[in-house]
């Protein structure tokens, strides 16, 4: 029985993670245009794209190929009336519920969507993709890619993983999900 090979890889670089903001449906701060699918030839084979709603997921998806079918449970995290805000100006004018929402999966101060719905909510896609074997490439958000390890390795670690622009994991299903580690290509000194 062949696996489910999970990739997920968040979206290029935006100018609200430089300036440290909640998110809006900014673009990505690349010229993606120039460079579509100059990232195709990535993976192996022909893997089935994916791409969370929101533009600059679409935009980096463009990077792999033009048939990304857009996923609506890979879009981030509903950050109801912090969208746009920056970080540093939550910590000075709400300080106790942006640490409530640090400290609380199930606190959402915002409005929005708590940690532990967006762990919800990701873990149902993740369910909908155990039947369906082959290589996948998913490109999403930092927030869905924590919520995707957090709810894989069973772990309360959302708030401990940092997700880089245009960064991959990839996880497997074969009877349960794993995250997997590629090794580098590299020559062996031993031999």
């Amino acid at each position: 029985m062949q696996s489910t090979r999970l990739t997920l890889l968040c979206h290029a670089r935006t100018v609200a993670q430089k300036l440290a903001r909640f998110p809006t449906d900014e673009p990505v701060e690349m010229d993606w245009q120039s460079a579509s699918g100059s990232l195709g030839r990535q993976f192996k084979g022909r893997p089935r794209l994916f791409s969370a709603p929101e533009l600059r997921a679409r935009q980096t998806a463009a990077l792999f190929g033009s048939d990304a079918v857009i996923v609506e449970a890979l879009r981030d995290c509903d950050f109801g009336r912090w969208n746009g805000a920056r970080i540093g100006d939550l910590q000075t004018s709400e300080p106790e519920a942006l640490q409530a929402w640090f400290d609380d999966p199930l606190a959402a101060p915002h409005g929005g969507e708590s940690v532990a719905q967006l762990i919800e909510r990701v873990g149902a896609w993740l369910e909908t993709l155990q039947a369906t074997p082959g290589p996948i490439v998913a490109i999403t958000h930092p927030f869905v890619v924590r919520a995707a390890l957090t709810r894989v390795l069973h772990s309360p670690a959302f708030n401990l993983i940092d997700v880089e622009p245009l960064s991959a994991i990839e996880l497997r299903f074969n009877g349960r999900w794993r995250l997997r580690l590629p090794g580098a290509d590299l020559e062996d000194p031993c031999s």
